[in-house]
């Protein structure tokens, strides 16, 4: 399919970078955005408030209209995972049951449903392809089109091509692929286990411990990711060991920043007051999804358990070094 139009839905930082994006690709982009005053900084000053010191390309058509995005050939939802169903539903209305591709780029799990990104897609946009595009990607490098790797999956391997080749240019290279829950695991957890490196950072507990921490949430990871279908070569790859990477070693991550606040002794409300962590709302989830399906994620039950109250930060990583020894896998 032809796709020479692309909505972005959400004018934050990660689809302001995404909208200039698409313009390399050579598309014609329309930014959405709820705030005014963040659409007309966009539109007169070519800057996001959410993305300070970043060109936004002219081409990009800012708005605060629906229908303008929905006339697009594939939408991107550019918002938080926790906010993807609103802006779907907003969306809605405007879209007129075509059926186009519409691209979830949050990584999370939907807290009180306990929905993957593309599922809450497809409940509430039931004409719609949904896709998710997930990997490495700081939105300020994506933004200034410094070199990037992502990967886009939908389960129609033409269209997830198609997307692929529409968002790709010299600086932003989108692998496609149908594995669409491996990909929006990979996502998912990796902000979780980044919190966990970040309270290692935070308690100086020393690059050995951030180098193992890593390594076994990866275990973690890949066993969730095995349990719901996810295949290897995606777990291993660019939305899952790739980003995990990134996220557990930049403070440029949200959720690493937030873990390295904890472990500096601040309390989880402290911590996540500062910026937005997918990770603080997708914990808990993802604690239970793993422990109702048999999957052993200590880590990830520990960084919940924190976040919840139910175990301070010593607990947490005695409850960790106590584990009985076991052989690796």
């Amino acid at each position: 399919m032809s796709i020479a139009r692309i909505g972005v839905i959400g004018a934050g930082a990660w689809g302001s970078a995404l909208a200039n994006v698409a313009v390399r690709a050579g598309r014609q982009v329309t930014l959405w955005g709820r705030d005014p005053t963040a659409i007309e900084a966009i539109a007169t000053a070519g800057e996001s408030p959410k993305l300070p010191g970043i060109r936004i390309d002219g081409r990009v058509l800012a708005t605060t209209g629906m229908a303008e995005v929905a006339e697009a050939d594939a939408v991107l939802l550019a918002v938080p995972a926790q906010a993807l169903r609103p802006a779907a539903t907003a969306l809605a209305p405007a879209l007129r049951d075509r059926r186009i591709p519409v691209v979830a780029c949050a990584k999370g799990i939907e807290r009180h449903t306990r929905l993957f990104m593309t599922e809450v897609i497809g409940a509430i946009l039931p004409d719609a392809v949904p896709a998710i595009l997930s990997g490495p990607s700081f939105a300020a490098d994506v933004g200034r089109g410094l070199p990037t790797a992502v990967t886009l999956a939908c389960a129609d391997d033409a269209l997830a091509r198609a997307l692929a080749h529409a968002l790709g240019s010299a600086t932003f290279r989108p692998y496609h692929s149908t594995d669409v829950r491996g990909v929006e695991i990979g996502g998912a957890a990796k902000n979780v286990l980044a919190i966990a490196a970040g309270i290692v950072t935070g308690r100086r507990l020393g690059a050995s411990a951030a180098a193992a921490l890593t390594t076994r949430g990866f275990a973690e990871l890949a066993r969730f990711g095995r349990a719901h279908g996810g295949r290897a070569e995606t777990l291993t790859g660019l939305s899952g060991l790739g980003d995990l990477v990134l996220t557990c070693s930049s403070r440029q991550s949200r959720n690493f920043s937030m873990g390295v606040a904890l472990g500096e002794g601040a309390s989880p409300a402290a911590a996540g007051a500062a910026r937005l962590a997918e990770g603080m709302f997708t914990a808990s989830v993802l604690a239970d999804l793993a422990r109702a399906g048999g999957v052993e994620m200590p880590i990830s039950a520990a960084v919940a358990a924190v976040l919840e109250g139910r175990l301070d930060i010593d607990q947490a990583i005695d409850s960790l070094l106590t584990r009985p020894f076991r052989a690796e896998e």
